[in-house]
């Protein structure tokens, strides 16, 4: 995987291999400072009703398009991390972060994907006591993390499923956000898109039907209420100065 098509977050994925990996460690409780360069995030269809309560659900144009719940209003700033590395408490953690520095990866010439780690990752060290491999063996933590990563997987190729079928029915539309702050600070964030309500509410029954059964309609109108955190976004980039 080239660089320049990296996950957000992972700087240097490889995979897992016990000869190489057996005194490998993962601090338990390392906090989220790798993910404060971040405003955005992807989200799984498994998770919208719960990030929709904290972050804009919006959608990306990509190969494959996503998901992804807004973090911050500014390139390089996600508001949910604090300068300690805390996520602010009571506040859903998406999966996609919770899942670092795992991950998988997908090996194109056998069509399967493997376990892998970000190397780079801080919270790596050698010889730690919460090692990933004993004995030649996965320990409870890699197995945790394996388990993770493929119930991760099978929820993403879910949502884009679900993202596809809106794009196949012509209903996003891009958006753009034209911010004033409080002290008169302009900002502009574009390059998403959004549900087209009106269009949604247009869907013919026999897609309604559909849709439903799928459980589509749910995955929309968590979308819609999402929409209501824009102003929570909109306070909290008020009360935190620009770091440039």
């Amino acid at each position: 995987m080239s660089t320049q098509t990296l996950p957000a977050f992972y700087q240097r994925p490889r995979p897992l291999a016990a000869e190489r990996d057996g005194d490998l460690s993962l601090a338990p409780a390392a906090g989220y400072q790798f993910a404060a360069g971040s405003n955005s995030v992807p989200v799984i269809a498994a998770e919208f009703t719960l990030a929709c309560k904290h972050y804009p659900i919006l959608f990306l144009d990509g190969a494959p398009p996503q998901a992804v719940a807004l973090l911050g209003l500014r390139n390089g700033e996600n508001l949910f991390v604090d300068a300690d590395g805390a996520w602010e408490s009571g506040a859903y953690i998406p999966a996609y972060v919770r899942r670092y520095p795992f991950i998988f990866l997908e090996n194109r010439e056998k069509a399967e994907f493997t376990l892998c780690i970000d190397e780079a990752a801080s919270s790596l060290s050698h010889g730690g006591p919460n090692k990933l491999f004993e004995g030649g063996q996965p320990t409870e933590v890699t197995r945790n993390a394996l388990a993770f990563c493929s119930d991760y997987q099978g929820h993403y190729n879910a949502t884009t499923e679900f993202v596809e079928a809106l794009i196949k029915a012509d209903l996003l539309v891009e958006n753009r956000a034209d911010v004033t702050l409080k002290d008169g600070q302009k900002l502009s964030l574009a390059g998403f898109k959004v549900i087209d309500e009106a269009k949604f509410n247009q869907l013919p029954a026999e897609d309604f039907q559909r849709w439903r059964e799928r459980g589509w309609l749910a995955l929309a109108y968590a979308h819609f209420i999402s929409v209501s955190n824009w102003a929570g976004l909109v306070d909290r980039t008020s009360q935190r100065p620009a770091t440039n």
